[in-house]
């Protein structure tokens, strides 16, 4: 499991680089957690986040907070969810196309690639 927080920490930095979201680091691992487990709605998860990053839950509050406005997180069925449009299943390799426009951002993300055809043959991003 751990593995998956690795490769869902350095999507989640990517994403945020190249759209200018200024996330922290403490957002970023908050992103890359709650799309793993599903959700950060329950108090078994928020207390697994915060002995997991050594921080407490009104910090996980003001990060939902600002994330649901940034619309990373959304609200569905009582729940505070990534929002589906950038989650990906970090059970499986993931291929990156970045392609950089005049004024325009296009990220492509191709799930379950095969590592020797990309040339990530370790297993890193």
């Amino acid at each position: 499991v751990s593995s998956q927080f690795i490769l869902a920490e350095k999507y989640y930095s990517i994403l945020s680089a190249i759209n200018n979201l200024n996330l922290t680091q403490r957002e970023i691992q908050l992103v890359a957690f709650t799309a793993i487990k599903g959700n950060i709605t329950y108090a078994n998860v928020r207390e697994e986040f915060c002995n997991k990053y050594s921080t407490t839950s009104p910090t996980i509050n003001n990060i939902i907070s600002k994330l649901k406005k940034m619309g990373i997180f959304i609200k569905e069925g009582g729940k505070v969810k990534i929002n589906p449009i950038i989650v990906v299943d970090f059970n499986n390799n993931l291929t990156l196309e970045i392609k950089l426009e005049h004024g325009q951002t296009n990220i492509d993300v191709s799930k379950g690639v095969d590592h020797q055809e990309d040339g990530n043959k370790d297993g890193d991003i």
